[in-house]
């Protein structure tokens, strides 16, 4: 896979109470990632960025909420969450460069 893209496909870590709950007893860790992007090369990214062995990958779809500012009526952007399962042994630390 061309490294170009996959450096594209992570946008960032999803930080949360359930996140937080599901890395330390199931070694899962939520990402935000771009809408277009496959399991596949989701599995690839956390791979190549965090040098961890990925074991499975389950993605979701988030639908934006609407929202109002006064009299106008707003939606935000509709956005894709994927759920990463590490290998046994396996850790992410997103602490480690500050």
């Amino acid at each position: 896979m061309n490294k170009e893209r996959l450096m594209k496909v992570l946008l960032g870590p999803v930080m949360s109470e359930k996140s937080a709950n599901a890395a330390d007893a199931a070694q899962q860790f939520t990402f935000k990632v771009a809408t277009d992007a496959t399991k596949p090369e989701i599995a690839a990214a956390v791979e190549m960025l965090f040098d961890v062995k990925v074991e499975k990958v389950q993605t979701i779809n988030v639908k934006g909420k609407r929202k109002r500012f006064g009299q106008i009526q707003g939606k935000r952007k509709d956005w894709k969450k994927a759920v990463v399962r590490l290998t046994e042994g396996q850790d992410i630390d997103f602490g480690a460069g500050a």
